[in-house]
């Protein structure tokens, strides 16, 4: 249905003004979608917006489309397929080159469905994460814009670190290590040398993830002062700190020394969330990936015990999303690994409506709002002049029928047209 535009279209995009009509236009901002709009866009910013009817001189005819900003998904991780989860052994046998592939297919799946930037919260090749990045910005690949936590921050064993049975200890790649630290001096350490190899925020796995062999998803890995260090560190050199949580012990441990942001948070009490509450700490809440692997994990041969814990986190952290959005915590749409490959990331928005959200503040969590908490509001996050053109379309109203979200017809980053109708002229 839509033809896609490669990364050599950049410099031809970048030197024509264009003009898109919106026949109904969000702006990430406002409470209430707008009618009728026209939006000038040149050398990669909006220049205008204006109300206005199509005309000859327009380059994109959106009119029974709604127009967004390009959304942010502030919780993926390229350098893995859901299916790996059945295997990883997987990661000792691709080579660097595989890993470089891998991250740009899923990167070019992701900004095709609409996700024109992302936070990428930790990677067991973070140093292949970084020349994939570097090559996206180059023009040389298509992708979003990445943020990146470069590696884990974790214990030796623990949720973030790349051992597990299929992998004999001297096949674990030495890049995947990077992370691993025992002892609050340590962890600054590796805080500060992720930092200055390029890191735009920190990741600190709190407590075990549920993929993984010897840990428990609510068991604490990391003490409270190991995750003080990290944020002493990323306080000092101007970085936020995001933290894998499950348990209510982490989530506290992590939230009273000064996390910015708490990922996953399935076993929250009341107590906590109003912590997370009184401490501005964001919630990225990946409420949708356990449905995809509730549906394909068995399919897929994933380990009894992974089913079994997805069946215990995710009707949980359903539950605690519920009461975050009550209680007015700041929600960041985030949707972990498991979905990206598949182009469904934009199927979360859904359950976040039915489990509480609007549809305009499910839509301002993957906009506006993610686009404050990353330190990119004057740059991204809203359809408004001055800013970079990130913006999207689908048809009909995503307020009516949150839905429209998980088919984006029209993709454009920094001005560049990357998915549109081949019906369409630019």
């Amino acid at each position: 249905m839509a033809s896609a535009r490669g990364a050599d279209e950049s410099e031809k995009s970048l030197k024509r003004q264009l003009r898109v009509f919106c026949g109904s236009l969000i702006d990430g901002v406002s409470n209430h979608p707008l009618s009728s709009q026209t939006l000038t866009i040149s050398d990669g910013s909006i220049i205008s917006i204006s109300e206005t009817l199509p005309s000859t001189e327009i380059d994109l005819d959106l009119s029974d489309y709604t127009c967004l900003p390009g959304l942010i998904n502030t919780h993926v991780h390229f350098d893995a397929n859901p299916e790996d989860a059945a295997d990883y052994g997987v990661y000792a046998r691709r080579t660097q080159a595989d890993n470089l592939a891998l991250i740009l297919k899923n990167a070019a799946t992701t900004v095709h469905t609409g996700f024109t930037t992302v936070r990428h919260t930790g990677a067991w090749f973070p140093d292949t994460l970084a020349r994939a990045k570097a090559t996206i910005d180059a023009g040389h690949a298509i992708g979003p814009r990445i943020q990146t936590a470069g590696p884990y921050l974790t214990i030796p064993g623990g949720g973030g670190d790349l051992r597990f049975p299929e992998i004999p200890m001297d096949k674990i790649p030495a890049e995947s290590q990077q992370g691993i630290a025992s002892t609050p001096e340590e962890f600054a350490e590796r805080a500060t040398k992720a930092i200055k190899s390029g890191a735009d925020f920190l990741k600190v796995i709190a407590s075990g993830a549920v993929f993984s062999t010897g840990t428990e998803p609510g068991a604490p890995e990391m003490h409270q002062d190991d995750i003080e260090a990290v944020v002493a560190v990323a306080k000092q050199l101007g970085v936020k700190v995001t933290a894998h949580v499950h348990s209510d012990q982490s989530a506290r441990d992590a939230i009273l020394v000064g996390v910015n942001s708490l990922e996953h948070a399935s076993l929250l009490s009341d107590a906590a969330i109003a912590l997370a509450v009184e401490n501005n700490v964001a919630l990225s809440m990946d409420v949708y990936n356990g449905t995809y692997t509730d549906t394909v994990g068995r399919e897929l041969g994933y380990p009894e015990v992974f089913i079994q814990r997805n069946h215990e986190t995710t009707e949980a952290q359903r539950v605690v999303f519920e009461k975050a959005v009550a209680a007015g915590a700041t929600i960041l749409y985030g949707t972990d690994a498991g979905v990206l490959p598949h182009g469904m990331g934009g199927w979360q928005f859904e359950i976040m409506v039915e489990r509480g959200m609007t549809p305009m503040q499910a839509i301002k969590s993957a906009t506006s709002v993610a686009a404050e908490h990353m330190g990119l509001d004057e740059e991204i996050g809203s359809l408004r002049v001055g800013l970079q053109a990130d913006m999207i379309a689908v048809r009909g109203s995503p307020t009516i029928d949150i839905t429209r979200l998980r088919h984006v017809s029209v993709v454009v980053k920094g001005g560049v047209v990357i998915e549109a109708p081949p019906s369409m002229a630019w």
